[in-house]
């Protein structure tokens, strides 16, 4: 069956959001539209972690007694997690809006870094003689001296990453 150009994104959420939701009750789209639910105060200092779903009784049926409201568990850094807790009901009302309808019912702060640690950069290693006049000859043809010394740069980067030979 031919679907035509699809996006990647439409393509990942589609095998990521069946596992975040039987792991944590959340979907992509929810994480995705974090900062504007969250706010400018607290986008950078705060994550949906998970959704906890009330269990239904035996033989109860939506149609019966509706959706029971979940709690929704949030990470928040540090001293940030108090003026979180302050704000909540604010934040609540965000959620539900997002969803269409009262899905959350409470909220729990967990204190927690949220920023992933920044990726440790790879040392490049000084370029033997013989890579350096390979790489200089390969540039030679440029006229532009600036973006000779940016392409000298790059492969010295491509080429210092590699183990040498």
């Amino acid at each position: 069956m031919a679907r035509g150009i699809v996006q990647i994104s439409e393509v990942a959420n589609a095998i990521i959001d069946p596992v975040l939701a039987r792991r944590a009750g959340i979907t992509t789209a929810l994480i995705g539209s974090w900062e504007d639910i969250a706010g400018s105060d607290f986008a950078d200092c705060t994550r949906p972690e998970k959704i906890a779903w009330a269990r239904r009784a035996a033989g109860e049926t939506p149609e019966a007694g509706g959706i029971q409201p979940a709690v929704l568990t949030i990470a928040c850094e540090g001293a940030r997690a108090l003026f979180l807790a302050h704000s909540q009901s604010e934040l609540l009302a965000r959620i539900n809006g997002f969803f269409g309808y009262p899905a959350i019912g409470q909220i729990r702060i967990v204190q927690k870094p949220v920023s992933p640690p920044a990726p440790k950069r790879a040392r490049i290693r000084p370029l033997a003689s013989q890579e350096e006049s390979h790489l200089m000859e390969q540039v030679s043809g440029i006229e532009s001296d600036e973006l000779k010394a940016a392409l000298a740069r790059l492969g010295r980067a491509v080429i210092g990453s590699k183990a040498r030979r």
